[in-house]
């Protein structure tokens, strides 16, 4: 068996000896492949380091989190597109597999939305221009990400709705432009309603996903999130289709395969 983590924050956690012991539980639990994305231009390193000390099973991400597009204390927006310019230069030097995580958040601030819009769709343009899927992050804003994926379409256009936590229709909205359903530890929990609309999905639709340290699945909900936990996503999405943990494990390292390209 086989699992696919497609989007994790393994380099969070900054102690070398604990970051070993992360990694070693994810190879005991059979997650051997994992995508992780940046936030902003100060983490590259980082998501490079870690990928480059497991080759075969850590592969990178980049792209500008919503939440780091920015204006400068006095208003200006010279931060953000700063920070733009640094990652698509570091783009030209290092290989990546998607341009991500990407997106609209309006959570924590709903003032820039022009801004993160502008950059969403600067680096949806960079997928293109590079032949890359892109990952989106999308908290308190589906209407608003959708207007721009529906602006942007074209053949070029495709990748993962990361986190999804929609409904039915939501999640048929994201099929039928192309992108897949991230789905993650939400789906364990008692009255997020995920469970049911994962039910009516098709396996081909899905991938697995941590999101860790955050999105914690039941039976550690409370603690840290760990992509070893991937497991524990994994057995119940086997559960809501009836079929084999290895069944979904297969299916949806295919689709991680096919989306990323590795």
């Amino acid at each position: 068996m086989l699992l696919t983590d497609t989007h994790t924050h393994l380099y969070y956690e900054t102690d070398a000896a604990k970051r070993h012991d992360l990694i070693q539980r994810c190879f005991e639990n059979k997650v051997e492949r994992l995508f992780l994305p940046n936030v902003n231009s100060a983490t590259v390193p980082l998501v490079l380091g870690l990928c480059n000390d497991f080759p075969g099973n850590i592969f990178p991400m980049i792209g500008l989190h919503p939440c780091d597009v920015k204006k400068t204390s006095d208003g200006e927006v010279l931060n953000y597109r700063e920070e733009l310019d640094t990652l698509r230069k570091v783009m030209g030097d290092t290989r990546f597999y998607a341009v991500g995580e990407i997106g609209i958040d309006l959570y924590w601030d709903k003032t820039t939305l022009d801004i993160q819009r502008e950059a969403f769709i600067t680096q949806i343009n960079w997928a293109k221009e590079m032949g890359l899927p892109i990952v989106i992050h999308c908290r308190d804003a589906f209407d608003e990400v959708f207007d721009v994926l529906k602006e942007q379409k074209d053949e070029k256009l495709r990748g993962i709705f990361h986190c999804f936590t929609g409904n039915a229709e939501q999640a048929q909205e994201v099929i039928d432009l192309g992108f897949l359903l991230g789905i993650g530890g939400v789906v364990t929990y008692k009255n997020s309603g995920l469970d049911k609309v994962v039910a009516g999905q098709d396996l081909k639709d899905i991938v697995l996903e941590t999101d860790s340290p955050y999105l914690t699945p039941v039976p550690f909900r409370g603690k840290p999130n760990e992509s070893s936990y991937l497991i524990h996503v994994a057995q119940k999405v086997a559960d809501l289709k009836q079929v084999s943990v290895e069944e979904v494990a297969r299916i949806t390292t295919e689709n991680s395969k096919r989306v990323f390209g590795i």
